[in-house]
């Protein structure tokens, strides 16, 4: 799913979730920087590269946007570099050790978790075979699920019709403060 997709689905998460739950204004935040964030560390060695090498902006731009086999040339250290981030970040056995862990130091969930959970499990079903299958069972292996390809038109004017409908239907539904409430 694209990254503007990934935000706007955290963040009806969390305007959902605050109905129920105290949700601050920073956890909200944070947990739809982590439903976006998957997506930024195997862009930084191509970066990197346009930076500090031979690159250019045009490299980066046509490697984020590249169907898979069409991406443009970058050395095979810093494509196996991008590849691999690509594989941590978009993990279920990454993410789920790193829930584990700070489970274990903060004692409880780290709400904001549920971003990088919510990219993860999107992904799982909206990349393809032919569209860089989401690696949801690295480092166990590099296989993916043959989901829809997010970019597609059609998918991409679906989503973005559910994202519409959901945001309206949470419009709608807002409930008015209650006036004079004793807590």
């Amino acid at each position: 799913m694209d990254v503007l997709a990934h935000a706007l689905w955290a963040g009806a998460g969390m305007l959902l979730a605050r109905r129920r739950w105290a949700i601050t204004p920073r956890t909200a935040a944070a947990t739809v920087a982590l439903a976006v964030a998957p997506d930024i560390p195997h862009l930084l060695p191509i970066l990197g590269w346009s930076v500090f090498g031979a690159g250019n902006a045009a490299t980066v731009k046509g490697y984020a946007i590249a169907v898979p086999g069409q991406e443009p040339a970058v050395p095979p250290g810093v494509d196996w570099l991008s590849h691999n981030l690509h594989c941590v970040t978009h993990s279920a056995i990454v993410a789920a050790v790193a829930t584990l862990l700070l489970w274990i130091w903060l004692r409880s969930l780290w709400v904001p978790l549920l971003g990088w959970w919510s990219h993860v499990v999107i992904d799982v079903f909206t990349h393809s075979v032919d569209y860089y299958p989401s690696p949801v069972l690295w480092p166990i292996t590099r296989q993916g699920f043959d989901g829809v390809a997010w970019n597609t038109p059609l998918f991409m004017t679906l989503n973005y019709l559910a994202l519409a409908a959901t945001y309206l239907w949470l419009l709608r539904q807002r409930r008015p403060a209650r006036v004079g409430s004793r807590n």
